[in-house]
């Protein structure tokens, strides 16, 4: 029996049966508060007794004390005291008691004086009631404060020994929030161990009864001093550069990083502590917010019918949510991919937006199935990004980036010249330029026919010309190919994390950041440009993979490995935005400019490209790569079976 009561009553169970327990009924806090105010009122009712004055004046005692529970209990249901759960209470409840005891104490002393206008005599002494309401006021917070610290301090699931050692960057109110918020995270993550103040203002101070560490030298030394494992930036002041700097330090140092957006007023502290994530690499590119003119990009889609090709793919489907954003009429999203457009219909759908959208299976390649699209639906713009993008499969394959990249972006481009299509925006590649691969220039070749086919029909007529942009940019993080995914499941499967060159560089964005800028570019441009984005600087792949292993925790090289597997066929160390002979023009958006290329005669390159459609039906693959060089003079392979054909 003894053996049965201790393990029932052994902490751990206690425990356990505390947590699982439930939020006790509104009526029991109720029962449990009138209990409070009985004991208060004796408790006045003696101290009063003692010193002879008398509490109760008047002879109806049983009615005052009465009428003073059942007065307390109508202002406890007006300010719902009782609504609160007891151990996530805070200052608010505390609130709510206070004005309930002040407005039970007004009540009375009102009560009071018309008594003792009609008697002669007052009911009860009002130095008693004031005493027996601030005894009843402080019995209701006590209890509420001492079953808070309970949960927290005995019956929490914490198990310091397990949890992160961690300070929060920041003493603003976000930072504040967030600790809160962490503290009542189930199940615990963190141990909240300070707060760094970067302005060393608050030194010998504390906030949520934790130290505010000043920070005075590198804040991996700080860290060290309170034996922190962690840093969760919650500073809302902090610039991308400062941010930077931290995230640099404490990776070097092996430390984890997490980061947490603006809190706003209105989220929950579960809401909070969800949002608390490692930093990701897409936070750590050296870039600014890109602002919009999103009157002029509005201009161009609000109430309009527009076609995304391609729309199931990485930069597609954001381009399709961020369109939606402006109130087009309709969207028709095509692709050939089944399920991702499947799954992208449900997705733009549960967005509840008025915009109609129309999901078409096809593929490009068919200009029969690409006129009966632009017969039914009458687009009067197209964003078109679909293509095959794979440097090392279309090496293999250039039939299919022929009659994809090409086939199909000629196909699109003269559709949308016999429907009269208002503005047509490709996505291209900065693999475009001086191209090494069959995948770039596939992509040129698109380049050059867009762009003479627009020169060419401005020759003609003046008006009702559409106007053919294109936009060039680099690698998007964590698009389909992209290294970002693939790192993070090599680091996930325990690496080796494979890179083809440590010298190999390239230029990044995040797909959003690409998106927004194809709308922007899309709605200045005029016709005929190719826009080139402003990428940040260059990234060393290998940098990139060091710091993605050191973000997930583990130490590049000892517990993850990096492993050098060579170049691939026409891959090159760097990435290019400019032709060797190209300019750059400057726009009104500091992040795009126009580039400056030769530009061909519509007659000659529709033939040869022709031409080359008809060579690549026969899948004959030197005939197709040594046509594309001679349609592509800058085009020489590399690291590539097909380096024989530039001797």
């Amino acid at each position: 029996m003894s053996a049965l009561l201790h393990n029932i009553f052994s902490p751990r169970n206690l425990k356990a049966n505390l947590n699982n327990l439930s939020y006790l009924p509104r009526w029991i806090i109720v029962a449990i508060d009138i209990m409070v105010l009985v004991f208060s009122f004796t408790l006045t009712y003696m101290l009063f007794e003692g010193t002879a004055l008398g509490y109760i004046i008047t002879s109806n005692f049983f009615y005052f004390v009465s009428s003073l529970i059942f007065v307390n209990v109508f202002f406890f249901w007006l300010f719902r005291t009782y609504s609160g759960i007891i151990r996530h209470s805070s200052y608010i409840d505390a609130i709510k008691l206070l004005f309930s005891q002040m407005s039970v104490l007004i009540f009375f002393l009102i009560f009071n004086l018309v008594f003792e206008l009609y008697s002669g005599y007052k009911a009860f002494l009002n130095t008693g009631l004031f005493i027996n309401l601030v005894l009843s006021f402080c019995g209701l917070f006590l209890y509420r404060v001492v079953v808070k610290q309970t949960f927290e301090i005995y019956f929490s699931e914490k198990t310091d020994s397990k949890l992160i050692r961690t300070v929060i960057y920041g003493t603003d109110a976000n930072a504040i929030s967030v600790a809160n918020a962490l503290k009542f995270e189930t199940p615990s993550r963190f141990k909240i161990v300070g707060f760094v103040d970067k302005n060393n203002q608050n030194a010998s101070k504390r906030m949520l009864d934790l130290p505010i560490l000043i920070q005075k030298k590198k804040l991996p030394a700080l860290m060290r001093s309170v034996a922190a494992e962690a840093v969760i930036i919650a500073d809302k002041s902090l610039s991308k550069e400062e941010q930077l700097i931290i995230v640099d330090q404490c990776l070097e140092f092996n430390y984890k990083v997490y980061a947490v957006p603006l809190i706003s007023d209105w989220e929950n502290q579960k809401e909070i502590s969800q949002k608390v994530k490692n930093i990701q690499i897409e936070d750590l590119l050296e870039r600014k917010p890109i602002v919009l003119d999103s009157k002029l990009i509005s201009k161009q889609l609000k109430d309009k019918v527009i076609l995304i090709t391609g729309a199931a793919g990485s930069i597609g489907s954001e381009i399709v949510r961020q369109v939606l954003g402006f109130n087009p009429k309709t969207i028709v999203i095509l692709d050939h991919a089944e399920t991702p457009l499947h799954n992208l219909c449900l997705e733009t759908l549960a967005l509840g937006s008025q915009t109609i959208i129309k999901a078409v299976i096809a593929d490009v390649k068919s200009k029969k199935a690409l006129e009966k699209i632009f017969s039914d639906f009458r687009p009067q713009v197209v964003f078109h990004a679909a293509a095959y993008k794979h440097v090392p499969l279309m090496e293999d394959n250039p039939s299919q980036a022929i009659l994809t990249n090409v086939k199909g972006t000629k196909n699109l481009a003269d559709l949308s010249c016999k429907y009269n299509v208002k503005k047509f925006v490709m996505v291209s590649t900065d693999k475009a330029v001086n191209p090494s691969n069959v995948m770039g220039a596939s992509k040129r070749i698109a380049e050059k026919y867009v762009q003479s086919l627009f020169l060419k029909n401005k020759k003609e007529k003046e008006e009702g010309v559409t106007k053919f942009i294109t936009t060039r940019f680099g690698n998007v993080l964590g698009s389909n190919g992209s290294v970002v995914p693939l790192f993070t499941k090599q680091i996930a499967e325990g690496g080796p994390v494979t890179i083809t060159h440590q010298d190999i560089i390239r230029y990044f964005m995040t797909i959003p950041e690409a998106c927004q800028l194809v709308l922007e570019a899309g709605a200045m441009g005029n016709g005929g440009e190719i826009y080139i984005f402003d990428m940040g600087k260059p990234v060393r792949i290998i940098d990139l993979a060091k710091k993605m292993i050191k973000l997930a925790g583990f130490i590049p090289d000892k517990e993850i490995k990096i492993k050098i597997v060579g170049l691939r066929p026409g891959e090159k160390l760097y990435e290019e935005l400019l032709n060797d002979t190209s300019k750059t023009l400057p726009t009104y958006h500091n992040k795009i400019m126009i580039a400056q290329e030769i530009q061909d005669e519509y007659e000659n390159l529709h033939t040869e490209i022709e031409e080359l459609i008809a060579i690549a039906n026969f899948y004959s693959n030197d005939d197709i790569v040594g046509k594309m060089k001679k349609i592509v003079p800058e085009f020489k392979s590399m690291n590539s079976a097909f380096e024989v054909l530039d001797k």
